[in-house]
Order: structure tokens, then C-alpha cells, then sequence
């Protein structure tokens, strides 16, 4: 399965002034397999040196010279680590913060040689008290689960994607390729973006295994808790972690998670999860002024959990997708809503942590929300996730008139319009939502 991340790494591997590079995301979402490929797409050898799988190798890094660290290597694994046509990878670094802390030495006195390196829990390293980040001396990109875009290309809908590419706002999608995307949409959010789950449906077609493995990864999700947190917090990481799939779309309050324990437990649980990638945060922002995190308050928040077919997997909503007509209105639309953050996420700058916002109005008889805030560039625009009433997008038109936003963005299952200031995109075109929203400003 390609990634369309791909295209940063062949960005990053022609440039004269190369960084090492680290490959940052949750458990399980294809970072290894991702730079096995590019390496042997890219480069003539790859060198592969699994910090977790081959913990003996950590003492190649008690130095932090790379000439030393490199000749180290070559004699353990019996390789050839050349600067003109190696890629170095060092998976799970996470495990030696030794060897993180070497980055810096590598773009010093090794700049030609291609390191890359990719850790699942690196966020617990470097909260490690006497851990020195190389900052300045290493870049970053952000994996996501894969986006529908990316799962239209696995699955053999390269067309459909092209299609979509190129499709126009005042251009007529047909009836029978607007229920094929949605058709397909459908079994994308009963499978997810998960590689693992994906790759199963795709070689077998078969829910119940791709369901089966959805179990594992929750299961490995939960068997991690003993790698960043102590015994005594297992208890309350477990309820946190098994609530926020039903907690989606809602505004977080710790009584809703469980009413029995205490808020502060139950918020340092949540914080580690929001560490490990499980969770990510939806925070309320003002919405008056770029950039959006700089107006938030992080008392009000909502969640994102890492995974759509997770979410749905751990709700136990995979009967009710499978034959539910309008699958908008699922669990009050959660499922629909986690799948918009997904994307957003997805298709945002992956050289930095994707972050969500929403917005309220809190007035005494003129209350509002809208379920995301983006900005596309210079412009911030309100997005609601609706199943298509018209009066029920009295949100948004509040936000446009606040705010003097351009438009406002409602994303269902309709077909792309726009009319009065309301853009209706698909919710299989998040990826072309802002070239469609840049050519509505001629409307």
C-alpha cells in the first residue's frame, strides 16, 4: 500500500542540505513499513537496525561519534553502511534515547549519509528528564492512519480518486459514481485506515477477519500501557481509553468517563494517551485570528480517536454500518463526525502534529457550535458534519456572520453545491475540500 507520504520522503532525499529524519506516530500505522519501502525504492542498501527487536545494538550508540556508531554497526550485522547509497533507518528509537540524542551528530559530521529514524512512543523519551533533543539538527513528518483517499489507491480506485481530483464545483457528479464513493466510503469506515486491517479486507473481502484483527490492535494498544505508565495507572487508562470511542463528538466531561474516580486521575490517563497517539484532542478556539491554537482553551475539549474502524470496532457498531442506509445518523452522527477529523488529519502538513479545533457561541438564547474550525490559508472557515436539513445549519451561518467568514463548509452524504455561502462537500472530497473552497471565492 502506497502512502502519499511517500512524496515528502523523495522531497527530503534530493535535498542538498538533508536533516536526519524522524518518522513520528502511533503504534501500528505503517511507519516501518513505509521507510523499508522507500528504501529499497530509493537507495541501493538499506540498513535496518530495530532498536526493540535487537536491544544488543543500543550499545553501538554509548557513543555519540557516527563514524564510531556506523563502523559498530557494519561489524554486528555484517553490512556495508555507505554515505552515497545507504538509508540508515534506526526503528523504534524510542528504545535508546542515546541513539535520538546521536541524530545531531550524525547532520554535524555525517551529512551526506541518509538517516531516517521511527518511534511510536518517542514522546515518553523525551520527557525523560536528562534527555537532550538534537533541536535544530532533525526534521519531522507525521504519520496518520491511511486517509479514504489513500484506501480508493489500495483498493484499485485509483480512477475514482483521479476523478475526484479533477472534479469542479459547478460540474455534476452522477448519481451511480456518487453511490459508488459512498458505497465504498461506507466500507472504508467499517474497516478503517488501520495497514493492518486494511491489508486483511483487501486480501480477503472478509469483515469478520478484518474485524478480528481491529481486536488485536486494541488489544496491543492496551498491552502498551506497561511502556509508559505505572501498574497503579493501568486501571484508570484502561476506562479512559475504553470510553473514548463512545465519548467522540461530545464535549469531555470526566464524570462521563466514570463518575467513581477522580477527575485529576482520570485527566493524567487521558494526557498519556494523548501522548501515545491514541487520542487526539478537539479543543474550543475563539476563532477570531490566526494562528487557531493560539485562542484555545484546553478545559473545553472534544475527542478524535486515532482510527474510524477502531472506533467502531470498540462501539461495537459494525452490524449497524453494514446495513444502516443513513450511516450519518450512527451513534448521533460520532461515526461521521471521528471520520471528518480523521481526514482532516490526515491531509494536513505532515511536518507537524495535526491539531482540531471547534467552536461555540455561549450566549443565553442564541447558543452555537460547529463541529471543526480550519484555516485555509489566510481564511478561517466553520465546518459542520450534517445530515442535510437546512435549519439545522443555523451554526454555521452564526460563525459566518461573527466572524465574516467567506462561507461555511457542511460535509454529508449529498452531492458538492454550493448556495447562499453554504458549501455542501461529499464526505468522500475532504481531500479536495480546499481547492473546491478556493474556487467558491469566485461564486
Amino acid at each position: 500500500m502506497r502512502r502519499d507520504i511517500e512524496k515528502e520522503l523523495i522531497s527530503w532525499k534530493s535535498q542538498k542540505e538533508r536533516y536526519p529524519l524522524i518518522i513520528r506516530g502511533a503504534r501500528q500505522v505503517g511507519k516501518s513499513y513505509l521507510v523499508e519501502t522507500f528504501g529499497k525504492d530509493h537507495f541501493q542498501n538499506t540498513v535496518v537496525v530495530n532498536l526493540e527487536l535487537q536491544p544488543q545494538l543500543k550499545e553501538c550508540f554509548k557513543t555519540l561519534v557516527p563514524s564510531e556508531i556506523i563502523n559498530k554497526l557494519q561489524l554486528l550485522l555484517g553490512v556495508q553502511i555507505k554515505e552515497d547509497n545507504t538509508l540508515l533507518f534506526l526503528d523504534e528509537i524510542q528504545e535508546c534515547p542515546q541513539a535520538i540524542m546521536s541524530l545531531r551528530y550524525f547532520k554535524e559530521k555525517m551529512p551526506k549519509l541518509p538517516v531516517i529514524a521511527a518511534g511510536s512512543l518517542l514522546e515518553f523519551a523525551m520527557r525523560s528528564p536528562d534527555f537532550k533533543m538534537p533541536v535544530g539538527r532533525v526534521h519531522f513528518l507525521y504519520l496518520e492512519p491511511l486517509s479514504f483517499s489513500e484506501y480508493l489507491d489500495a483498493a484499485g480506485s485509483q480512477n475514482l480518486r483521479q476523478f475526484l481530483s479533477e472534479v469542479k464545483l459547478a460540474d455534476s457528479i452522477d448519481d451511480v459514481i456518487h453511490k459508488r464513493l459512498l458505497e465504498l466510503l461506507r466500507t472504508y469506515i467499517i474497516v478503517g485506515g488501520m495497514p493492518a486491517a486494511l491489508n486483511e479486507y483487501i486480501l480477503s473481502k472478509d469483515l469478520m477477519n478484518c474485524q478480528r484483527v481491529q481486536t488485536g490492535l486494541l488489544q496491543t494498544y492496551r498491552s502498551d500501557f506497561g511502556k509508559y505508565a505505572k501498574i497503579s495507572q493501568h486501571k484508570y487508562l484502561q476506562k479512559v481509553f475504553d470510553s473514548a470511542p463512545r465519548l467522540v463528538g461530545q464535549r469531555i466531561k470526566y464524570s462521563s468517563i466514570d463518575a467513581d474516580t477522580r477527575s485529576r486521575d482520570l485527566k493524567n490517563a487521558l494526557n498519556l494517551l494523548v501522548l501515545a497517539g491514541i487520542i487526539k484532542p478537539i479543543y474550543l478556539t475563539k476563532a477570531s485570528g490566526l494562528p487557531l491554537g493560539a485562542q484555545i482553551n484546553e478545559q473545553k475539549f472534544k475527542l478524535n480517536f486515532l482510527d474510524v474502524g477502531l472506533m467502531q470496532n470498540s462501539c461495537g457498531l459494525q452490524g449497524r454500518l453494514s446495513v444502516e442506509e443513513d450511516f450519518m445518523q450512527i451513534n448521533a452522527g460520532a461515526v461521521a463526525e471521528q471520520f471528518v477529523g480523521q481526514e482532516l488529519a490526515a491531509y494536513s502538513d505532515k511536518h507537524q502534529q495535526a491539531s482540531l479545533y471547534f467552536w461555540v457561541r455561549e450566549k443565553k438564547g442564541s447558543m452555537a457550535e460547529v463541529d471543526y474550525v480550519i484555516n485555509i490559508g489566510s481564511n478561517i472557515f466553520p465546518i459542520e458534519v450534517k445530515s442535510g436539513k437546512e435549519g439545522r445549519l443555523k451554526s454555521l451561518r452564526m460563525f459566518i456572520e461573527e466572524k465574516k467568514a467567506r462561507l461555511g463548509i457542511r460535509i454529508s452524504q449529498d452531492k458538492l453545491s454550493y448556495y447562499d455561502k453554504i458549501l455542501s462537500i461529499p464526505l468522500y472530497m475532504i481531500e479536495q475540500m480546499p481547492r473546491i473552497v478556493k474556487s467558491s471565492f469566485g461564486n
